[in-house]
């Protein structure tokens, strides 16, 4: 049986991709992808990512300002990512969040952006991909305050590098827990310790392309067709075959993003 995934985080429209898209998805088909969600950080990069979707049937979009581009936005860019929410192609909003590593936006405005996602996600009924560094804690109140008020939350927690403890609290108020090709490397086996306790109906995989890239392409430019790799690792982790792991993880994103 063939593998069947969905890399449910990538960053399509960035300019490492503009001379070969079309080579990367057909390689991407022949890995066993299904569907490539290509995942939106700025005003400009949310209507480019919609049309890249528009453009190509295996892929999706999202809309959002990601945190450490929010101080450049404009207040037109947030206007323009509440009116292409409505599109048929838009599968999520963000990618949000917060990030503590970088200086690049004052952490309140950081605030403020997230609850906009959050608030604007409950408005249209779609789930939220939220990014996180170094800054868990904070995630993890905002999203209790989110719950505390309205209930489960529908997202996803990308590229998740946190602890055992923060991944309860997520899965525990709705979310989903997706793994990027550092779930891969030689020094991660806390990760792998916290991927073999996440439910496996909330697992999820991506790229996050082109950065990240799984061993054993490690310091290659990512792409989508390279997911099989995150796959294989967390279906050893899992004690899965490859498929069944795809299988799982597949039904999870489908289900999610309802497609």
């Amino acid at each position: 049986m063939a593998l069947e995934l969905i890399d449910t985080h990538a960053h399509l429209d960035d300019e490492k991709f503009q001379a070969d898209l079309p080579a990367v998805l057909e390689r991407a088909r022949a890995a066993g992808v299904r569907t490539v969600v290509t995942i939106a950080t700025t005003g400009p990069s949310s209507a480019a990512s919609l049309a890249l979707a528009v453009a190509h049937p295996m892929l999706r979009a999202t809309v959002g300002i990601q945190p450490n581009n929010a101080a450049e936005a404009k207040p037109t860019d947030w206007d323009d990512v509440v009116q292409l929410a409505s599109r048929p192609e838009v599968v999520a909003l963000g990618e949000t969040g917060l990030d503590r590593h970088w200086d690049f936006t004052p952490f309140a405005q950081q605030e403020d952006y997230f609850a906009r996602h959050l608030d604007l996600a409950r408005q249209r009924g779609l789930p939220v991909v939220i990014h996180c560094r170094e800054a868990e804690a904070d995630v993890v109140r905002m999203l209790r305050a989110d719950f505390d008020k309205h209930g489960p939350v529908r997202g996803i927690m990308h590229s998740f590098t946190g602890d055992l403890a923060t991944m309860e609290a997520v899965v525990a108020m709705g979310l989903f827990i997706s793994f990027a090709g550092m779930v891969t490397y030689k020094n991660a086996q806390d990760l792998r310790a916290v991927a073999a306790l996440v439910p496996l109906d909330r697992l999820l995989v991506e790229t996050d392309s082109p950065y990240l890239a799984p061993v054993p392409v490690r310091g290659k430019r990512n792409e989508p067709a390279f997911i099989a790799h995150t796959a294989e690792c967390l279906a050893s982790v899992w004690g899965l075959n490859a498929e069944a792991l795809a299988a799982a993880t597949t039904r999870n994103a489908a289900a999610l993003f309802r497609m």
